[in-house]
């Protein structure tokens, strides 16, 4: 069962030519034109960090062990929106949503699942514009930040 916590994952690369890159992914359902991070419910028992390692398999093939950084940025999404909403009980209004960066290996290879119609590597500005929602630019401007000045 969905516990009402939500992981964003945004996958990175860096390279010789662009400095670092930046997975997005467009969605297959009902927001085509959406644009957004790797992004997924945590099961109960899984920890936040779990969810996001099964998260990025599911959506990209991804397996294995890499560099996985923790971010401080987090968002609420109204609980609403998510199917399983009914079944958090009362007084559940909002879902936490909880932010990791990947490092994804070169030639590695993204094998998109059917959530997605397309992915791109981005570097940092034309990933930002790309992306639909505020907390995954939030997400991307910290974790932008963190590998450039860090």
């Amino acid at each position: 069962m969905r516990t009402p916590v939500n992981v964003l994952v945004l996958p990175f690369r860096g390279t010789p030519e662009a400095g670092f890159e930046y997975g997005v992914f467009r969605r297959a359902d009902g927001e085509a034109a959406c644009w957004q991070a790797v992004a997924g419910g945590v099961e109960a028992g899984e920890t936040p960090r779990r969810a996001a390692r099964r998260e990025l398999a599911e959506e990209t093939g991804l397996t294995g062990a890499r560099r996985w950084i923790k971010l401080d940025a987090h968002a609420t999404v109204p609980a609403r929106v998510f199917r399983d909403w009914p079944s958090w009980g009362a007084g559940v209004y909002v879902v936490r949503e909880l932010a990791f960066g990947v490092e994804v290996g070169e030639g590695e290879t993204i094998r998109l699942s059917g959530e997605h119609l397309a992915f791109e590597w981005l570097t940092y500005a034309p990933a930002r514009e790309r992306l639909q929602w505020d907390s995954n630019r939030t997400a991307l401007w910290e974790l932008n930040t963190r590998l450039t000045e860090g």
